[in-house]
């Protein structure tokens, strides 16, 4: 078990006649009740630890269930499956977005996880050798934290959108839901990883003209090689494309300057739907945006498909500084014991933000608890 340090307290007097809210005490508590909090729970139910999970959502899969229309995941069944339970679906199938969520609540509900739901953390410090973390009146303490509210946190836009004409309409990736939202007019999409082309792809076939702004990513195929090749390539993300090795720091390096790497499309495939391919957006020009290359688009609508941001700034440790962000090698903070971060974007390897790779990460981050 892994020992928590200890601060000296001085006392206090108290500032308010209401009695304190008593603490519910727990182990470990697992914040997040999406596939990482999940695959999470499932190992510390295998270790009979004392846990909860903390789920701000009212329902397991709630933030897949709110993902545009349309979605479905960029990896295939066969890899997308928690620890104990693989996806019901046939291995190549691309599963829809309810599809996960609906997984993601049977298998809380299969191995009986702790889950507390509508239960939004707000804070979470020290209090003598334990961690203590407030949601609303409520209060819980715990020797180990496990950080697993994902990456999809904060939508991102850039500051020179707000300078935009009006009359263009702005949509984030995260409030898109189908082309019907779109007004009359050309289709600018911002950011031409995962999202961005999938989401130019479906308004160029609802018949918009629809001009994807941003730099190559990079295109990893899952569907062109079959089962044995798509195996193979499952295993270079989650074994070689590692923190580990050279050529998986370097991958890293790139992949956190920003835009994921092409998964189920291709570039030849977007250009093939009708979608024109532009350079990065670098700034407004008379309220209408202007690319690198010098043009000013007369667009009507605006996508930014350009991610999201981690908020931890709930979080108030003496060791940590949260405006940096900074997810350290394995999610595992040597300078706070006990504190984890799990599903994070590159945390250990290419795959540990996917669905399928989180297992592998929460299954180390269990065994430095039983350490």
């Amino acid at each position: 078990m892994l020992a928590r340090h200890t601060y000296s307290m001085e006392a206090v007097e108290p500032t308010s006649s209401e009695p304190e809210v008593p603490s519910e005490t727990f182990e470990t508590i697992v914040i997040g009740a999406g596939q990482a909090g999940l695959a999470m729970g499932y190992y510390l139910s295998q270790q009979n630890r004392d846990f909860i999970i903390l789920e701000s959502g009212s329902r397991v899969g709630d933030t897949w269930k709110r993902r545009w229309d349309s979605l479905r995941l960029f990896t295939p069944a066969r890899v997308n499956g928690l620890p104990g339970m693989p996806f019901p679906a046939e291995g190549e199938y691309f599963p829809t977005k309810d599809e996960m969520a609906d997984y993601l609540e049977r298998y809380a509900r299969e191995f009986d996880l702790p889950v507390r739901l509508d239960t939004k953390v707000d804070s979470l410090t020290e209090q003598g050798d334990r961690y203590l973390l407030t949601a609303g009146s409520q209060r819980f303490e715990a020797n180990s934290v496990v950080v697993a509210t994902g990456p999809f946190v904060q939508p991102y836009v850039p500051a020179f959108a707000s300078e935009l004409a009006p009359s263009i309409v702005q949509l984030h990736s995260s409030d898109y839901r189908n082309p019907s939202q779109l007004p009359g007019g050309d289709v600018l999409v911002v950011g031409a990883g995962n999202s961005g082309a999938e989401i130019a792809v479906e308004a160029a076939a609802a018949g918009r003209h629809v001009i994807l702004a941003g730099r190559d990513t990079g295109h990893i195929p899952t569907t062109r090689f079959g089962t044995l090749v798509g195996n193979i390539w499952w295993w270079v993300i989650t074994n070689v494309l590692t923190v580990n090795t050279v050529l998986g720091r370097k991958v890293r390096a790139r992949f956190r300057r920003g835009g994921d790497p092409l998964l189920r499309l291709s570039p030849k495939a977007i250009l093939r739907a009708g979608v024109e391919r532009g350079p990065r957006v670098e700034g407004i020009a008379d309220g209408k945006p202007h690319l690198e290359d010098g043009r000013v688009l007369e667009v009507a609508t605006v996508i930014w498909a350009t991610g999201f941001r981690s908020d931890f700034s709930w979080i108030d440790l003496p060791t940590i500084d949260v405006s940096e962000a900074t997810i350290p090698d394995r999610g595992v903070v040597e300078t706070e014991p006990g504190l984890f971060f799990l599903g994070q974007p590159f945390e250990f390897s290419l795959a540990s933000a996917l669905v399928g790779g989180v297992g592998a990460d929460a299954r180390y981050i269990a065994e430095r608890l039983e350490s």
